[in-house]
């Protein structure tokens, strides 16, 4: 694991706990509260919604450092070996782009939802629409890990002598990480 997925699965996990620990203090503490005097705290049912679309964001970009996300391989496989190498490539280029497209959008969208408040508590709506920013920066950037692992893969050359043994003449094709 390199410095930039260190850096994107450490974020992760931190939110998660982080996220997890407060939305669970929170509805604890608001149900003992209501059973126990007959009154909750106005803003309880807020900060949950705020924090589970950071929550599940972090979940979906562990999932994709993991390898965790479907994947439908079986025409690739199909494919020779050189040439699944270079889809790759193709393919991971492709998800970079449309990740950091996502991204780019998301952060145009920020000043306009910005406007919008929480009821109680009158937290912007950027806070939400910025979880989905963040989260798609980070798989473009795992994307982009993979797409030049994927090229140097691709770029690897190939030793054609009869001596070599069949696993070292083709470079590993790189497995779909979703």
């Amino acid at each position: 694991m390199n410095i930039v997925e260190r850096a994107v699965v450490g974020t992760c996990k931190l939110m998660l706990w982080v996220s997890t620990t407060i939305i669970f203090l929170i509805l604890v503490g608001n149900t003992v509260l209501r059973y126990a005097s007959g009154k909750s705290l106005q803003w309880a049912n807020e900060v949950p919604e705020l924090l589970f679309p950071w929550l599940v964001m972090s979940g979906v970009v562990l999932a994709a450092a993991q390898g965790a996300h479907i994947a439908t391989t079986f025409l690739v496989e199909a494919l020779p070996p050189r040439w699944q190498r270079w889809l790759a490539v193709f393919s991971w280029a492709t998800v970079t782009a449309l990740y950091a497209t996502l991204a780019w959008s998301t952060l145009q969208m920020l000043e306009i939802v910005h406007d919008e408040r929480s009821q109680i508590l009158q937290v912007p709506g950027s806070v939400t629409y910025a979880c989905v920013m963040a989260g798609m920066a980070m798989l473009a950037a795992l994307a982009l890990q993979s797409t030049w692992n994927a090229l140097q893969q691709a770029c690897r050359p190939t030793d054609p002598s009869p001596a070599s043994d069949a696993g070292a003449a083709e470079p590993r094709v790189p497995a779909a990480h979703w």
